[in-house]
């Protein structure tokens, strides 16, 4: 019998910042993997600066409510976000935020990673618009949530194909991000060891 498996995943932000297509995008993906999925969305009056989450569930067996309650995975990209559901995030969860944006953290855990996922990618993509995708592949890569295949896969499928090159750009560059953080995490450990 395998074990199981379920995971709470939200992407939150603002109108705008493609957090919706994300969430789809990691369900596709999901889908990719064989599991089951449902993939919910809120967003406040305003379609560009207001609210905007995108919850994703990820179970191998049959999911009794659709909604995320208690997240295993936090992703915020505005302070707002941040400091609306973080409190969500289990004991143990991820959180990864955009510092770009979030400049305070209410609660400071182990599995926090801090970058400025909005500013790298004006600066190396030349655009903010795939931030998105920047750092939803930075948690697939931290997480091991999906198959990385899936993810691509899913991203190709869903993206108009005008700006599928420059969307699996901003994947490999969060993959990249992500291999970095954990290798200098290692290094940290490493040296706590020794001391």
């Amino acid at each position: 019998m395998s074990k199981l498996v379920f995971k709470e995943i939200r992407l939150s932000g603002s109108g705008g910042q493609g957090l919706i297509l994300g969430g789809i995008i990691l369900a596709n993906a999901a889908v990719n993997d064989g599991n089951k999925v449902t993939q919910t969305q809120s967003y406040g009056p305003e379609s560009r600066g207001g609210y905007s989450r995108a919850d994703v569930i990820i179970s191998n067996e049959d999911i009794n409510f659709p909604e995320a309650i208690r997240q295993d995975i936090l992703l915020s990209l505005t302070q707002e976000a941040c400091d609306k559901y973080s409190l969500d995030l289990k004991q143990g969860g991820i959180l990864i935020v955009d510092t770009t944006f979030v400049k305070y953290i209410a609660i400071q855990a182990p599995n926090t990673y801090e970058l400025p996922f909005t500013d790298i990618a004006q600066e190396q993509l030349g655009t903010q618009l795939v931030t998105n995708i920047l750092s939803l592949a930075f948690l697939v890569r931290i997480s091991g949530i999906v198959n990385e295949k899936s993810l691509e896969k899913a991203i190709r499928k869903t993206v108009k194909p005008a700006f599928v090159d420059l969307n699996i750009k901003a994947m490999k560059l969060g993959f990249s991000l992500a291999t970095k953080e954990k290798r200098l995490r290692q290094k940290e450990e490493d040296l706590e060891v020794q001391v």
